[in-house]
């Protein structure tokens, strides 16, 4: 059986599959659910509270109602049961109205809001029957229905594409179901228990072969280009900066040139909070190794933060003699064969981009420096990949990540156990803490009229627009901020200039909103958590985040971090009812306090963000499914197997999915 084989799978969906990553049956069965619509239980109206998710047996009140304002549409209904009555809206969904006009009685799933004193449901969905359905993450021309039927029937091949990865012996210590039986539970649970065993399979087996993954690098780490230490060349750097480095700064960079010294290559991960000034003690390992005649690649997530850096770097290295050149996706064709031929050539000694970088074509000169910003953005095979690309067969680059996640130490050291770890602990001195404020609904007028004098006076503001659920289109959330926008520019904000950016904008566009932004001709702007990293305003003083505590809290402080970041005194909003998350957040500005409390609270997945979590990158297992408890008896496991004897046929057979499954992903993330 092959994808083609599946019903509805015809020449257009194949190649949406492919674009999506998904190009063989097996690859369809490792897409797993990103979530699951409980549906099994309705609750009642009276039950259902504001902030979770709830399904709910309703009946029409009145007709379905369409309205439309130029481009966006929206239909509003009402329906109640025995305790009470519940409105309900769908936006830039006009067919909606036909659909709940043609019945009386509907089975509606969503995440209930209050609105004063009732309660509503935006963009629910309409579910058929009662039970556990799950759902995937959107896919452009793949609807949800489609998804999951192809799924169902692609479990028919599930033992003959998909066999046992586990030694029996580690299921049965471990309590693990079978590949096969999980996979069925996974994509189509008769329970939420079941769904729960099979996400505790995937997850275990995740993290187990990324410590496996982890330990063959450390093990495996080769001698690093020799960079020749200069007395005094540290101090000489912080000498060229504009500001005068914290202590915290000083002992990192130190740390560093130890490393790029030392006979082995090095492999650290520089760890600080929003505004620590890692992308500083960066360039200072770059200069050393450009000095010592080597190349240093820096490698962004997203092409806006690439140039962000590019732009800030540039000026700097080229004032010290060394050119600085920018390859991102997307380039022109004559445009990019120059930046190539540069990057071969040598004539750029530091070169900054995405993961252009570890495209096919790129040939590095002599690469002894690889950097990875924002390192919960990428995973064990993009790291790897770069390193690859580099090196002169007697020596392979030293590699530097830095994270702006913080993250406890004793959860650092399992998922990066193959890098050694420094810490800047300190801020610059003159940062005022941000004020953080939980804001009801019932108090949002009084902070448009806050918002309205800051931006008076002056000042500019974020707009964090809410999460909602997926549709079958994929594009709720862009129609969502999008509404919300207009919405504020129509209204409590309409004597001011509001921008607007999200995900998927394309990338001139969201560069050009962020330059307005940046350079004052933009007021607010309304965004999706496309802002969350490299975004630099200081003149931005209030953030305003909508449907607050559907958000991890390692999130929240990242949004947060956008503003705080000039003189002023500056705020943020969190859009929610109180709870004991938001309440931690609003009580420290410490981004290691605030991980600790979402590591207990809601789990490692949650920490570092859907689809980043360092094992959750190689086999796109989400990381929600698993906690902080199974990551540890993971790492557990991986120690047991490499460290007692009796163990070793387990070990290896461990050893070889973890190769396998890191050849596969190293295939995937360079780009041909």
């Amino acid at each position: 059986m092959q994808l083609t084989d599946l019903k509805g799978i015809g020449k257009a969906r194949l190649e949406a599959l492919h674009a999506a990553g998904i190009c063989s049956l097996r690859d369809l069965l490792y897409a797993f659910p990103v979530r699951y619509r409980d549906a099994s239980t309705p609750v009642s109206v009276a039950q259902a509270q504001p902030g979770e998710a709830a399904c709910l047996l309703l009946s029409r009140r009145g007709e379905a109602k369409l309205s439309r304002h130029g481009k966006l549409s929206r239909v509003t209904c009402t329906f109640a049961d025995e305790t009470g009555r519940m409105s309900a809206c769908w936006f830039n969904q006009p067919w909606m109205r036909e659909r709940l006009n043609a019945g009386t009685r509907f089975m509606l799933y969503g995440r209930v809001e209050a609105a004063g004193a009732d309660k509503r449901l935006t963009n629910p969905s309409l579910e058929k029957e009662s039970g556990v359905v799950p759902v995937y993450r959107a896919i452009p021309g793949v609807p949800q229905r489609l998804h999951q039927a192809a799924t169902c029937q692609a479990l028919e091949a599930a033992e003959e594409v998909c066999p046992e990865t586990l030694p029996q012996s580690l299921l049965d210590r471990y309590g693990l179901w079978p590949c096969a039986r999980a996979l069925r539970a996974a994509h189509a649970p008769a329970s939420v228990r079941e769904a729960a065993q099979a996400q505790r399979r995937f997850a275990f087996e995740d993290m187990l072969l990324y410590q496996a993954a982890v330990r063959m690098m450390r093990d495996g780490r080769g001698p690093g280009p020799y960079l020749e230490p200069s007395p005094g060349a540290a101090d000489a750097f912080w000498r060229a900066m504009p500001f005068a480095p914290t202590k915290a700064q000083r002992r990192t960079l130190e740390e560093i040139a130890r490393d790029l010294a030392g006979e082995r290559a090095m492999a650290r991960m520089v760890q600080g909070d929003v505004g620590s000034g890692k992308t500083a003690v960066a360039m200072g390992a770059m200069l050393l190794c450009a000095r010592s005649g080597w190349q240093a690649a820096l490698m962004a997530p997203t092409e806006l933060l690439a140039r962000q850096h590019y732009e800030g770097m540039r000026a700097f290295f080229e004032a010290q003699g060394y050119s600085c050149g920018l390859l991102v996706g997307g380039m022109p064709a004559a445009q990019r064969r120059e930046a190539l031929e540069n990057i071969a050539s040598g004539a750029w000694r530091v070169v900054v981009g995405t993961h252009a970088l570890i495209s096919r074509d790129v040939v590095y000169h002599r690469l002894g420096l690889c950097v990875t910003d924002e390192q919960h953005r990428f995973g064990v095979a993009q790291r790897t990949a770069l390193i690859h690309k580099g090196g002169d067969g007697a020596h392979v680059p030293h590699l530097l990540v830095m994270s702006a996640t913080p993250i406890p130490r004793s959860l650092a050291l399992v998922l990066y156990g193959d890098l050694d770890l420094s810490v800047i602990d300190e801020l610059p001195p003159g940062r005022l803490p941000v004020n953080t404020r939980i804001v009801s609904e019932g108090k949002r007028e009084a902070m448009y009229g806050f918002l309205r004098d800051q931006l008076a006076a002056g000042r500019q503001a974020y707009v964090v627009c809410p999460l909602v659920e997926e549709d079958d289109d994929g594009e709720g959330a862009l129609k969502a901020v999008m509404a919300h926008a207009q919405a504020l520019a129509r209204g409590p904000l309409k004597d001011f200039r509001v921008g607007l950016t999200y995900g998927s904008q394309p990338s001139r566009e969201k560069i050009d909103a962020l330059a307005d932004f940046a350079a004052g001709h933009i007021q607010v702007l309304v965004a999706t958590t496309v802002i969350e990293v490299g975004v630099n305003v200081p003149n931005a003083t209030v953030m305003i985040i909508e449907d607050a505590d559907r958000y991890g809290l390692a999130q929240l402080h990242q949004l947060r971090g956008r503003v705080g970041r000039g003189s002023g005194q500056s705020w943020c909003f969190l859009m929610a009812r109180p709870n004991d998350r938001l309440r931690a957040l609003a009580a420290t500005n410490d981004g290691f306090e605030v991980a600790r409390v979402d590591l207990e609270k809601r789990g490692p997945g949650e920490l570092l963000g859907v689809r980043q979590h360092g094992a959750a990158a190689l086999a796109g297992v989400t990381p929600a499914l698993c906690d902080a408890q199974l990551l540890y008896e993971a790492a557990r496991c991986a120690e047991s197997l490499w460290t007692v004897p009796e163990l070793a046929p387990e070990r290896d057979a461990v050893a070889r999915q973890a190769r396998r499954r890191l050849e596969r992903l190293e295939e995937r993330v360079s780009v041909s």
